[in-house]
């Protein structure tokens, strides 16, 4: 931990699910199976360590589209360390809302773990209290002027859902697109996201640069966040996996941005109203 703060790193964190009896399970961002994880809706976040003691870390908040989703005090939290090809995993709990003096805005202050455990390279299965990441449905965008409707018809689509609490039937018009591959969401933050894209489908990134992102948020959210994407650095690991940092953009919709981030708020509002 005080290596990641000395080199100004951030730390990748979630709300925990502490759905069985095993509460004390660790859950495993970077290690879960996506063909495990079908329906899920576990958002991880990569927060900016601010400052560092002995017994807590004080981190930015979570924070999207110039919005900020707070974490209520008490919530049980999961998240990874990073240094290099080294990733190690722990378990904390958030303790307060704080703004410092010199901070860009709200922070959190967390339970510094009293021990983290080092995460394999490759995929591990854990059991049932995993942390499950969303699948992303991703197509190369022909032409963005296509996107206007498709927006539109998913803004109705999550209202109806919203006022109604049950799911829409109807079919959502496509804009203008290639064909459909998919990605898993790693991390979520600032102007969009960061996703992971396995060798087979990485080809169409070396020809596409802007993309139309279909976002499934699990069984309770089924109005997927639906957003135009660009491309704005890409890297692979040492699985030839590519991880791609994806901008979202609004130019032919402005509008559209807050039904983002109200889908986004309500999932991070449902995460903390599992039971404990």
């Amino acid at each position: 931990m005080q290596q990641v703060f000395e080199r100004g790193g951030t730390l990748e964190i979630s709300v925990a699910r502490l759905g069985t009896a095993d509460s004390s399970s660790i859950h495993s961002h970077p290690l879960v199976d996506p063909q495990e994880v079908a329906g899920s809706s576990d958002l991880v976040w990569r927060l900016k360590i601010v400052s560092l003691e002995e017994e807590s870390v004080l981190v930015e908040a979570p924070v999207a589209l110039g919005e900020t989703f707070r974490i209520d005090d008490g919530i049980a939290l999961v998240g990874a360390i990073t240094i290099g090809q080294n990733r190690w995993k722990f378990r904390s709990r958030k303790i307060s809302d704080e703004r410092p003096t010199g901070a860009r805005g709200v922070c959190m202050r967390l339970e510094l773990p009293d021990n983290v455990e080092r995460c394999l390279r490759r995929f591990v299965r854990f059991e049932a209290a995993e942390l499950q990441l969303p699948s992303v449905s991703m197509w190369p965008l022909l032409d963005p002027r296509t996107i206007v409707a498709a927006e539109t018809a998913n803004e109705d689509a999550f209202r109806a859902f919203v006022e109604s609490k049950t799911p829409a039937n109807i079919a959502a018009p496509m804009p203008s697109v290639g064909p459909k591959f998919t990605a898993t969401l790693m991390n979520v933050g600032g102007g969009g996201v960061g996703l992971r894209v396995d060798p087979q489908d990485s080809a169409v990134l070396g020809r596409h640069r802007i993309f139309w992102i279909e976002i499934s948020l699990g069984r309770d959210h089924p109005v997927p966040i639906a957003v135009t994407g660009k491309v704005v650095h890409t890297h692979l690991d040492s699985s030839q996996r590519t991880y791609i940092g994806v901008s979202f953009d609004f130019t032919f919709r402005l509008a559209h941005q807050q039904t983002v981030v109200e889908q986004i708020q309500r999932s991070m509002q449902q995460a903390q109203s599992q039971p404990k």
